[in-house]
């Protein structure tokens, strides 16, 4: 099968044992034999941070977008207020959920770029006795950055706020211990650094705090974290048609990661990372954010200000090698940005490094 090597902040490159686990006869998805499978990767999707003596996964077929917007419009009790970072694209997305539900908030606005302050956020709360819940992302891939996730938990504890945080890009790609970082709502997708197939997001929610969602009266059906957990935890079924073979997929792909190991992944996502930025170096061009703010699983680059420079022609110049690059977002820089996840490692990294300086010294940009 030919492969290609994607280097968008996903869906990402997937093995070809995943791809083939798409490949299974048809099935009903009430039948038991489906339902146990699907009881498989509820359980191996909370392993995979520590959580299953604390939390519970609840599962919807739906981008990951429709996991953020299951935990808000879920968890957040008709007196409550949600406070919102957004530092990105996706802590604003995260607000136009929110006001879309016409749920009480308030938002703290960063320039898209600029690395969260402690301190000022843990002002806010003091002025908003009112709060309930606090909504951030832990991994930006609007910039590259990784949100302090430690200390935000802290200030979630002492200030007594439930937690929701968007681990779209980080679940699977770095170390999550629930255990030691007490998520009360951690959100992901089948299609990032899990590394199945897009169409699967779920919300792995701290059991006391799930129950406790029962009582919030639900603003919509489809997506409501209680009503889907109650019914899959009653038939051993989801509660409303899935994607069959996505379901496969993702539990392939969980086995393929339990099979290499976080510290395994994570090692090679950074190898991957570190090469990158030696193609960086080589090639003189500046980075959105200081390297010690980087996820390492995905990096903005500054565009080249030369005349000769145009993204399009160097996206297509990339796509024709079999190699997907990414556009810049409305960071505070007009950037473009390579992420290093899926079933890639350093050999890819070095392609594109080989295309990207190629490009640059037949445009004369360097």
């Amino acid at each position: 099968m030919k492969r290609n090597i994607l280097l968008n902040p996903g869906p990402a490159t997937t093995t070809d044992t995943v791809k083939q686990a798409l490949m299974v006869p048809d099935i009903c998805p009430r039948e038991e034999e489906f339902g146990e499978l699907t009881q498989s990767v509820l359980k191996k999707i909370v392993e995979v941070v520590n959580g299953e003596s604390t939390h519970s996964t609840v599962i919807f077929a739906g981008s990951g977008t429709a996991g953020v917007e299951a935990a808000l419009c879920s968890v957040v009790p008709e007196n409550g207020k949600i406070l919102i970072l957004d530092n990105g694209a996706y802590g604003k997305r995260a607000e136009t959920i929110i006001q879309a539900y016409g749920i009480s908030h308030r938002t703290i606005r960063i320039e898209w770029g600029d690395f969260p302050d402690i301190s000022q956020i843990e002002t806010v709360i003091k002025e908003e006795p009112k709060l309930t819940h606090f909504f951030f992302v832990h991994h930006e891939t609007t910039t590259g950055m990784l949100n302090p996730l430690a200390e935000i938990l802290e200030l979630c504890e002492k200030y007594e706020l439930d937690s929701i945080v968007d681990a779209m890009s980080s679940y699977a790609g770095l170390p999550i211990d629930l255990q030691r970082q007490p998520i009360d709502y951690l959100i992901s997708s089948s299609n990032k650094c899990i590394q199945g197939m897009a169409g699967v997001s779920f919300v792995i929610a701290n059991k006391e705090r799930l129950k406790a969602t029962s009582n919030v009266q639900p603003r919509n059906l489809y997506l409501n974290l209680w009503g889907n957990h109650s019914y899959i935890e009653q038939t051993g079924q989801f509660q409303f048609t899935p994607p069959v073979q996505i379901v496969y997929a993702l539990d392939q792909a969980l086995d393929e990661f339990f099979k290499e190991t976080q510290s395994g992944r994570t090692a090679r996502y950074v190898r991957s990372y570190e090469t990158l930025l030696e193609g960086i170096e080589q090639t003189g061009l500046e980075m959105l954010l200081p390297e010690s703010q980087h996820s390492k699983l995905l990096t903005a680059i500054v565009e080249p200000k030369s005349a000769e420079y145009n993204f399009k022609e160097m996206h297509d110049h990339f796509y024709e090698n079999d190699v997907t690059i990414y556009p810049g977002k409305g960071a505070k820089k007009d950037t473009f940005r390579i992420a290093n996840i899926g079933a890639i490692d350093y050999r890819d990294m070095k392609v594109f490094n080989e295309l990207m300086l190629q490009y640059f010294q037949e445009k004369k940009i360097i």
